[in-house]
């Protein structure tokens, strides 16, 4: 009983892994089977054949046998028209025997004819469903692969999706972000290059105006008259008592 199940046990690990192998490749499994089935439709052709040459075989007795009937009816009758009865009786016997061995081949390759022809339909059928299994392989392999193409196409499809909802979508938008902040910064450095302009122009302009103030002290110190030392530092008049003149008589 224990033997039992572990058979049993056995043969259902045996029936999983054939499932297995069936559901991983069926087109492999279909051929498998085609070409066993082949293999064995061969088998039977061979058998067939030998069956053939047993059947011929037959008929050349029966032909055989045949002539010997006839030989023999022909020498009974010949002796007994010369009145050799013995002789004739004794030829009687020899065809009665050939008669019926006659019946008994005749009998046989009937028989031995009828299953070959029985054989013979059953391979002829056979070859027919073989090669409509072939056919069907072709067709299943072609609308699998076909089928397969499909599916990768439409996964494909949905994988290059623009939405930004899908996966594309989402490494397109973080490009951009990059892009965006890239664009960004120099715009803020543009931004922050004019920052202390105006501060530095100033600062240029009081220098500058300190050094042309330097300047016209140093001209009016040397008595050096420019334009513009006179229109920086006009001469201040100098007031006193007023001279009267006299008038001459």
């Amino acid at each position: 009983m224990i033997f039992g199940k572990v058979w049993g046990a056995f043969r259902a690990q045996l029936n999983k892994l054939a499932n297995f192998f069936w559901t991983a490749d069926p087109i492999a499994q279909m051929q498998y089977e085609y070409d066993t089935s082949v293999e064995q439709l061969k088998d039977g052709r061979q058998g067939l054949e030998q069956y053939r040459a047993l059947v011929d075989r037959v008929g050349r007795q029966v032909a055989t046998g045949k002539a010997r009937v006839s030989e023999l009816e022909a020498k009974t009758k010949a002796l007994l028209q010369a009145g050799q009865r013995e002789a004739a009786a004794e030829c009687a016997v020899q065809l009665q025997r050939a008669q019926k061995d006659l019946a008994e081949n005749e009998s046989q390759l009937k028989m031995h004819e009828d299953s070959y022809n029985n054989n013979l339909t059953k391979v002829k059928h056979a070859s027919k469903k073989l090669a409509q299994v072939r056919e069907k392989i072709q067709k299943y392999d072609a609308e699998l692969k076909m089928s397969k193409a499909e599916a990768e196409m439409a996964k494909l499809a949905q994988d290059f999706n623009f939405d930004v909802s899908t996966d594309f979508g989402q490494i397109e938008q973080v490009i951009q972000d990059k892009i965006g902040l890239n664009r960004a910064k120099v715009r803020v450095a543009a931004d922050l290059s004019g920052e202390g302009v105006e501060q530095v122009k100033q600062e240029q302009a009081l220098e500058k105006a300190q050094a042309e103030m330097a300047l016209q002290q140093f001209e009016a110190q040397m008595g050096l008259r420019t334009p513009e030392t006179t229109k920086a530092a006009p001469e201040t008049k100098e007031l006193g008592p007023a001279k009267e003149t006299v008038p001459q008589s």
